[in-house]
């Protein structure tokens, strides 16, 4: 049976909710034990939210001054080493994974699979492509160790109320010293994380402005939801790319996804395909991002929002 090792995504001490999602999918496969390893310099926090997922086994703690920073080149050896007492490694498919695991697939000698969305068996997967038009099954060799990011979008968080035992492991790996961390820039806002957030508001060209994107905000702080933008509204400078919603930015699952003055190219409905209730706002009612909505309103975005704002009190 398998045996899989999960890579935690953290930050700042917290447990990111893509690793209890990571869960999720490795529990689709009725594995023999599903492990994770936290890599930070001091791991003990992160390491104690981790073994509160249920169906963990156990959790691996890697201290290390090094593991300071998430950086790709100085982990990846670290999990390489760590990998091969297992069948499978997955990790979240966010910008932490997307870094790391290709650089763990190649130190492994074996191919990674991206976007892992269902579960076929032990060895065989389906994940997407051209821009989710497409689902295709992938079948990885059952004699190498399995690299696979983990389509977050495409599975629920794993409950809470495990109790997997805490184990600090020590790992025999050279690290770089030509990659360093220098620092993190990222704009502060008291707004959820786009990546994780269960409520969405977006903003597309139709806003106009990065001046008028100002009703997009008020929106979402009336609503305690974090804010995206279309690749048009991004490529225009209303608003910087890590707020970019679709294929080619962020790809959510949030439980409301407000989409406003967004005419709904492919690459953004990739990006919210998944989440739980669609609302479309546009004056165009021949949109694309109609067919998907589960609500739609057609009108003059500056018209219709303030009767929002007002009815939310």
């Amino acid at each position: 049976m398998s045996n899989i090792l999960i890579v935690a995504e953290h930050l700042e001490g917290k447990l990111n909710a893509a690793t209890a999602k990571t869960v999720s999918a490795a529990a689709a496969l009725s594995p023999a034990a599903i492990d994770i390893v936290v890599l930070a310099a001091d791991p003990a926090a992160v390491a104690a939210q981790a073994a509160q997922i249920a169906g963990v086994r156990k959790v691996l703690a890697v201290a290390h001054p090094a593991n300071a920073h998430a950086i790709a080149q100085v982990l990846a050896p670290q999990v390489a080493a760590l990998a091969k007492g297992y069948s499978h490694v997955f990790a979240p498919s966010t910008t932490f994974g997307k870094d790391l695991l290709p650089c763990v697939a190649a130190l492994l000698g074996v191919n990674q699979i991206s976007d892992l969305m269902a579960v076929e068996g032990s060895y065989a997967f389906k994940r997407p492509i051209y821009a989710g038009n497409a689902i295709i099954t992938v079948e990885a060799p059952a004699d190498q160790i399995v690299v696979a990011s983990v389509r977050t979008a495409s599975w629920p968080e794993a409950a809470q109320g495990g109790s997997a035992t805490i184990e600090a492991a020590n790992v025999e790996a050279a690290l770089p010293s030509h990659t360093r961390y220098l620092g993190l820039a990222a704009g502060a806002s008291d707004r959820p994380d786009l990546q994780s957030a269960k409520r969405v508001v977006s903003g597309g060209r139709g806003v106009g402005s990065s001046e008028n994107f100002q009703i997009i905000y008020k929106l979402a702080d009336n609503l305690g939801a974090a804010v995206g933008a279309s690749r048009a509204a991004v490529d225009a400078g209303y608003v910087p790319s890590d707020l970019q919603v679709g294929q080619t930015g962020k790809i959510i699952a949030p439980e409301l996804y407000v989409a406003v003055g967004i005419s709904g190219a492919i690459q953004h409905l990739t990006g919210i395909k998944d989440a739980g209730t669609i609302v479309a706002i546009n004056k165009d009612g021949d949109a694309p991002i109609f067919e998907i909505a589960d609500i739609g309103l057609v009108g003059d975005l500056f018209a219709v929002l303030p009767e929002l704002e007002a009815a939310l009190g």
